[in-house]
């Protein structure tokens, strides 16, 4: 995962790598109330290179130029990616600039740093200066101190330069990143340090331990243009005791992800994504440390009501369902999905076992037996949102031959669930 700029600089502080005031701009209107003072820097908020070049970064001395600037950074398409965000930051005056780098080298097994004298848009000059080091043992402020030899510093650049190496290193380590780079680091007349730009790319398969990263992502903001649709389409974003709507919002995604945990919500979310798949939003149902304080036919009415829910957001084509509980619990999940998903005419005795089979993996087809006075009753509508549902026990009985084709599907494999949640977003 790619984080963007201004989402780099937020964990650039944390562990105090020197950043410059900045703030996040949405629209080019909110530089009516821009905090920091002028002359300032636009940037365009992509995760391709060649920003620069391209136009995306504009040196603005007023709010009208800066509104004007802004209006087309949010239309410049840079190598097909538009901006969701500008990032409006105070200008540094550097007298020097450098780059720093450190890799993780999956041939080497190791972290690798890398650094050069001459920083910025230059990449020719960068990469004629560009120096490596391979910490290849425990990490120690040598390494850092190599380097900085190597890029040919002196006096106390040694000292200063080292320290936001072994800041970054640190970084790098607790966050089980790919890659960090600070490129230009600005240095000023006085000597002081400043990260000017920055880039971070976090390991997919380590998300799940980093739930910090993944809400610097997806909470951008308090209510984003996403959440703002959403919201829109029926005020959808609720927190109660037992049920909470992340603000993981995309008006572009096409699967809604159902969980007991947050855990499962991060992993679940991570998965869908790295298979090239669009969630649209998340919500987890009693995160509770103890799934006893949870009702059992609470669920049954939680379930229901997020269902309900999920159908009133458009886009959505699939509900993915990942819930690990106890058996008990489980019977009542699928009971609940099932009866979602009555067929659109009363069974007759024309229907053939092929129109009414049920796709799910383990599943062994039961006939159900139903009441004389339910034949007679209402048909409901199908939902237009399919529903994926992994759940961990095999035998489920309602699981049945009356399930309409394609309307649900069960695994109990997370690998499979994901794929077909994926494979129904993607259909038309």
């Amino acid at each position: 995962m790619d984080l963007l700029e201004y989402q780099a600089k937020e964990l650039f502080r944390q562990v105090g790598i020197p950043t410059l005031p900045f703030q996040t701009i949405y629209t080019p209107r909110e530089l009516k109330r821009l905090t920091i003072p002028y002359p300032v820097v636009l940037k365009s908020q992509v995760r391709v290179g060649g920003r620069g070049k391209a136009g995306g970064i504009r040196f603005v001395a007023n709010t009208i130029d800066a509104i004007a600037a802004a209006r087309n950074i949010f239309n410049l398409s840079i190598l097909g990616e538009y901006p969701e965000v500008v990032l409006a930051e105070a200008r540094y005056n550097a007298q020097q600039e450098f780059f720093l780098a450190i890799v993780l080298d999956y041939q080497l097994r190791c972290p690798v740093l890398f650094g050069s004298s001459q920083g910025g848009m230059n990449v020719e000059a960068l990469l004629d200066n560009l120096q490596q080091v391979v910490v290849d043992t425990e990490f120690s402020p040598f390494y850092a101190r190599r380097l900085t030899v190597k890029m040919g510093l002196s006096g106390d650049l040694i000292q200063s330069v080292s320290t936001v190496i072994e800041k970054m290193y640190r970084l790098f380590q607790a966050k089980d990143l790919d890659l960090i780079e600070i490129n230009p680091l600005g240095v000023s007349p006085q000597g002081e340090l400043m990260a000017l730009d920055g880039k971070i790319t976090a390991n997919d398969l380590a998300l799940a331990r980093h739930l910090d990263i993944i809400t610097l992502t997806n909470q951008d903001r308090s209510l984003s243009s996403q959440q703002k649709a959403v919201k829109d389409q029926g005020d959808l974003l609720s927190k109660a005791d037992s049920e909470q709507w992340l603000h993981w919002q995309d008006s572009k995604g096409k699967i809604a992800i159902i969980c007991n945990s947050w855990d499962l919500a991060v992993i679940t979310w991570d998965l869908v994504c790295q298979r090239k798949g669009k969630p649209a939003c998340c919500v987890v149902i009693d995160n509770s440390q103890d799934s006893l304080d949870f009702p059992v036919a609470s669920w049954q009415q939680e379930l229901s009501k997020v269902l309900t829910e999920v159908e009133k957001i458009s886009g959505i084509k699939v509900a993915l369902v990942n819930i690990l509980a106890e058996k008990e619990v489980n019977s009542i999940i699928a009971q609940t999905l099932v009866e979602s998903y009555q067929p659109l005419e009363p069974k007759t005795e024309k229907t053939t076992g092929e129109d009414r089979s049920l796709v799910a993996n383990g599943a062994k087809s039961r006939s159900r037996r139903q009441p004389d006075n339910q034949a007679n009753s209402q048909p409901k509508k199908i939902p237009s949102v399919k529903i994926v549902m992994r759940l961990l026990d095999r035998e489920i009985d309602c699981l049945t031959e009356d399930t309409p084709q394609n309307s649900l599907y069960w695994t109990d494999n997370l690998e499979e669930a994901v794929e077909k949640a994926v494979s129904l977003g993607k259909s038309r």
